[in-house]
């Protein structure tokens, strides 16, 4: 297992599509160990998803504090209600955005063992799964943001955030 680096943003792998898991290969067992290295690598991550460490590939690890989560080709098959809160991501360390999501999630998903399996998911565990989902197919918090502006969270200074996705769109890096 390896700690991976967590692409930044502005790289052009964040905005590109993942490609499903098929089989489980020797490189996807290496891929899944080294996403969950990375993910406790420090204290304080929630989720990671595959692109974040340059792998073009549907999966997803989370813990939120309750114990770890290994998502393999994970698709939203119902969600309902609604929440509005911060959010924040690996690939935008210090930068946060209010991002309107679904409360409750129902997830199908396969496990390493790629047997299908299905999770019910509200609250905090909801907004997660969206976040990272999300990443699977190209799209960051900040296409989905309410308002116009990011916030750091030490300084709490605002950013424009159709800056932030200009500068992500072009592959540079200003934040």
């Amino acid at each position: 297992m390896a700690v991976r680096e967590i692409l930044p943003f502005g790289d052009p792998v964040l905005r590109k599509k993942c490609r499903p898991i098929t089989e489980m290969t020797p490189r996807m067992e290496q891929m899944l160990n080294d996403m969950k290295e990375t993910l406790y690598d420090k204290p304080g991550r929630a989720g990671l998803a595959a692109p974040q460490i340059g792998m073009l590939r549907r999966a997803v690890v989370m813990d939120l504090g309750e114990g770890f989560h290994e998502f393999i080709n994970p698709e939203i098959v119902e969600c309902s209600g609604e929440q509005t809160g911060m959010e924040g991501c690996l690939s935008y360390p210090h930068y946060y955005g209010n991002v309107k999501r679904y409360d409750k999630v129902k997830l199908a998903y396969m496990n390493r063992e790629l047997e299908q399996k299905t999770l019910e998911a509200e609250g905090y565990l909801a907004v997660c799964i969206q976040h990272e989902l999300d990443h699977l197919d190209g799209v960051l918090f900040v296409d989905r943001m309410e308002d116009a502006f990011l916030v750091h969270e030490h300084s709490h200074d605002r950013v424009p955030v159709m800056d932030v996705i200009k500068l992500s769109n072009q592959n540079v890096c200003k934040l």
